[in-house]
C-alpha cells in the first residue's frame, strides 16, 4: 500500500478530496465506504515518485500555511477585503444558499473572459442524494449547481481531465480541496496556468450518507423514490427538501437538518481542520448570519446574506470587477465582526490543538499544519475548554468513537 495512503488510514485524517486517484488513476480509486464516506482505494502498485506526490500535496497529510495578504488573522486567514453581499440577481440569490455570492462571482468570470468553464459540485442527476462534479460554461448550469451539498465529493478526482481540457476554469470546493489544489501547484506548473481563481466557502465538515438517509426517514420518504434533494437553498437559510418521483415534496428546517441531525455525522478529518474557512482560496464565502438575542446565528428565513473574504490580489480583483459590473452588492465588514456570524468556526480553530495533542496521547499520526496559527488561536480558547476538547477526544479514541 501507499505509505502516504497508510499513514492518512492509521490516522483517519482522509477528507475525501480525490487527489490521490488523480495522481495515480491506473491504482487508485474513490469508493463509498461506511457510514458514507468517499475513500481511496489502491488496488496497483504506485511509484515512489508518485507516493512522494500524494504526500507532498494529500491535506490529510499535510497543509501549508495561508497565503501573505495585508491582514493576517488567526482566525479567519488571510484578508484584502473582507465584506457581506449578495448577488444583484434575486433569482439566483434565492436559489444559493446564502446571498450567491460565489454563482455571482463564477458567472461573471465567465462572462468576462476570465475562465472558459467552472469545475464545481452538484447534484448528482443519476443519484439524486450523491454529488457529482462537473465543469459548467453557462449561467443556467451555474445556478443549477448552487446551493451546499452536505455530502462527500471528491472534486480534485478527475483534476487531470480539466488540466488537459483546452480553456482556463475557475474552481470551487472545499477548503480541504483547495488547499491540497495550491499545494499540487507547487509541483505541477498547469494549476497556476489554467486555475486563475480558486473559490472555496467557511466548511463545518462533510456528513456521511447515513445522516442523509436519517432525513429522508425522519421525512417519511423512500429513497428510491426520492426524484430531487436539496440540502438547503430556495431561501435562506432554506430547507432540506426531498421530491419525490410523483413532485409530492416533504420538508425539514436547516436548523434540525444540520443541527439535529447531520452536524453529529460528520467525518474525523473535519473535526481537526486547520483551514476549515478557505484561507487558500482567493476568495471564500460563507453564511453572513444575523446574530439572535443571545448572541448567537438565527437560522430565520430571511433574504439571503453572503460572507465574502477576498484573499489574494486575484480575489480582490474578480471581487472588484463583478461589483464594478453590477453582479454582486457589498458591504465592507470589520473581520472582527464575523465572530457573530460564525462562532462554530472560532470554536474549532482556538479547540484544535488540544484536539491533536489528543491524536498524540493516543499514540495517531497527525497531520502536518505547521503556520496555520494554531497556538495563536488556542490563546483565545479558556483553559478549561481546552481540557475538556482534549478529555472529550482522548475519551472516544479510547472507546472506538472518534
Amino acid at each position: 500500500m501507499s505509505k502516504a495512503l497508510a499513514r492518512v488510514s492509521r490516522a483517519d485524517s482522509c477528507s475525501g478530496c480525490g487527489l490521490c486517484a488523480a495522481l495515480a488513476p491506473q491504482a487508485i480509486t474513490m469508493a463509498m465506504q461506511p457510514p458514507g464516506y468517499l475513500r481511496p482505494q489502491q488496488h496497483a502498485p504506485i511509484s515512489a515518485q508518485t507516493d512522494t506526490a500524494i504526500a507532498d500535496a494529500c491535506p490529510g497529510l499535510i497543509v501549508d500555511p495561508t497565503p501573505a495578504a495585508p491582514v493576517e488573522d488567526a482566525l479567519w486567514g488571510p484578508a484584502i477585503e473582507v465584506a457581506t453581499g449578495y448577488a444583484t440577481d434575486d433569482t439566483l440569490r434565492y436559489r444559493a444558499s446564502s446571498g450567491g455570492a460565489i454563482s455571482a462571482l463564477l458567472i461573471h468570470a465567465m462572462d468576462s473572459g476570465l475562465v472558459d468553464f467552472v469545475v464545481q459540485t452538484g447534484a448528482d442527476p443519476a443519484h439524486p442524494l450523491a454529488n457529482e462534479t462537473r465543469a459548467t460554461t453557462d449561467a443556467a448550469e451555474v445556478a443549477d449547481a448552487a446551493g451546499s451539498r452536505y455530502t462527500a465529493s471528491a472534486p480534485l478526482e478527475r483534476i487531470e481531465e480539466w488540466l488537459a481540457r483546452p480553456g482556463r476554469f475557475a474552481f470551487v470546493g472545499k477548503p480541504c480541496d483547495v488547499a491540497a489544489l495550491r499545494a499540487r501547484a507547487r509541483t505541477d506548473p498547469r494549476v497556476a496556468e489554467k486555475v486563475p481563481l480558486m473559490l472555496a466557502f467557511f466548511c463545518a465538515g462533510i456528513p456521511s450518507a447515513a445522516g442523509t438517509r436519517r432525513i429522508l426517514k425522519r421525512l417519511g420518504v423512500e429513497e428510491n423514490d426520492v426524484a430531487t434533494f436539496r440540502y438547503r437553498g430556495d431561501g435562506w437559510p432554506g430547507y432540506a427538501t426531498a421530491t419525490r418521483q410523483d413532485g409530492s415534496s416533504e420538508r425539514m428546517s436547516y436548523a434540525d437538518s444540520w443541527g439535529q441531525i447531520l452536524s453529529k455525522e460528520v467525518q474525523f478529518r473535519c473535526k481537526i481542520c486547520p483551514d476549515a474557512v478557505g484561507g487558500h482560496a482567493d476568495i471564500a464565502a460563507a453564511d453572513a448570519w444575523y446574530g439572535d438575542e443571545r448572541g448567537y446565528p438565527s437560522f430565520e428565513e430571511q433574504e439571503g446574506r453572503s460572507l465574502i473574504m477576498a484573499r489574494t490580489p486575484a480575489g480582490a480583483a474578480i471581487l472588484d470587477a463583478a461589483r464594478m459590473a453590477g453582479s454582486i452588492k457589498t458591504t465592507p465588514l470589520a473581520i472582527t465582526e464575523i465572530i457573530r456570524m460564525q462562532p462554530h468556526q472560532a470554536r474549532r480553530k482556538r479547540q484544535l490543538l488540544a484536539r491533536l495533542a489528543a491524536m498524540a496521547a493516543v499514540g495517531r499520526p497527525r497531520p502536518r499544519f505547521a503556520g496555520n496559527h494554531l497556538a495563536e488561536a488556542a490563546r483565545g480558547e479558556p483553559l478549561p475548554s481546552q481540557i475538556k476538547a482534549f478529555a472529550g477526544l482522548v475519551r472516544r479514541f479510547l472507546q472506538g468513537r472518534a
